[in-house]
């Protein structure tokens, strides 16, 4: 296995860093506080750059990159639902819970789930919102989440 490698990208919502190894994308963040120092980029690094930056041209509305995102068997479960959130569409933290088989008091389990999620945009956590339609937290800021949707 080749060590964790990182890309940085530049973006409509700021800089993005992309880390992989091997054949896996196993994150994709925020980086507000960008810093130029990009480590031996994978294919699938480079493949995730390009899909990335067709996505923001509005070319592309899915994603065909290798995921690995490292997280509890929980989280692994909510991850798994989010890109079954048709692109434009959006889902309460709540009928997550219920497509899960989890009681509707689940949903604030779900939520916390959701925002540990480490490759945003790919893996759509930013189409989860409150029960009431209302936009509820994200990881790289509600002004992102509502850029996002929009």
């Amino acid at each position: 296995m080749k060590p964790q490698s990182r890309i940085y990208i530049e973006s409509p919502l700021g800089a993005i860093a992309i880390e992989g190894e091997d054949n896996f994308i196993t994150s994709v963040l925020f980086a507000d506080d960008m810093t130029i120092d990009d480590t031996n980029p994978t294919e699938e690094m480079l493949k995730c750059k390009n899909e990335l930056e067709e996505y923001f041209s509005g070319a592309l509305k899915s994603f065909t990159i290798n995921l690995k995102p490292a997280g509890t068997t929980f989280q692994q479960r909510v991850w798994n639902k989010l890109p079954t959130i048709s692109y434009g569409d959006t889902i309460s933290y709540s009928k997550i819970a219920e497509q899960l088989g989890l009681d509707e008091k689940a949903s604030r389990a779900v939520g916390n789930g959701n925002g540990k999620n480490p490759i945003a945009i790919i893996i759509p956590c930013h189409r989860v919102i409150g029960e009431n339609g209302k936009l509820t937290g994200y990881a790289g800021g509600l002004w992102r989440k509502q850029w996002l949707l929009n």
